[in-house]
């Protein structure tokens, strides 16, 4: 199946793990998802793009198309095969700040059942109020919130409102 892997600059992932094309490595699919049992990839480059920051978290990534066969699957986030190769780089999907907010918060909705926060998320992506006050309002009310729930309405909140601000100051200058 074709899958997508992300490296880091020189071409490596986790552990010094060296890709490139035409690049197999095994495990032998032991443990956890996350642990060294398993190669994560991705289904889709967008995926990778938008997930980087919350798994490999490469401040400049390389996209490697690749093929494996899922063994694993963590809801759609990301995938673990056994073997996995790298066939070829391909250049990133260029990802706007719009798009990552639209994402982080889309996610957070399936989670989030807070009246308040999930009205500020419905203004945000009806274009209705995308201020960087109300972002910021939004995020101070949710850090309280104890639950998993809130924790991620917290996260996609700071997420808004870091791109709306930083946006913001692009505009301004």
């Amino acid at each position: 199946m074709k899958l997508y892997k992300l490296t880091d600059e020189n071409g490596q992932s986790y552990n010094q793990t060296q890709w490139g094309e035409n690049i197999t490595h095994t495990t032998d699919g032991s443990g956890e998802l996350c642990g060294p049992g398993w190669l994560h990839a991705y289904t889709s480059p967008l995926l990778a793009v938008f997930l980087n920051p919350i798994h490999a978290n490469f401040r400049n990534p390389i996209l490697w198309e690749a093929e494996g066969v899922i063994e694993k699957n963590d809801c759609g986030l990301k995938v673990g095969v056994k073997s996995l190769t790298t066939t070829r780089q391909i250049p990133l999907p260029d990802v706007s700040d719009e798009q990552r907010i639209k994402f982080g918060i889309l996610c957070a909705k399936q989670v989030c059942k807070d009246k308040t926060w999930n009205s500020w998320a419905d203004n945000w992506l009806s274009g209705q109020d995308r201020s960087t006050t109300s972002a910021y309002a939004t995020y101070a009310n949710s850090v309280p919130f104890a639950s998993a729930a809130g924790a991620v309405a917290a996260a996609a909140a700071r997420v808004a409102y870091a791109a709306v601000a930083a946006a913001a100051a692009r505009v301004a200058y």
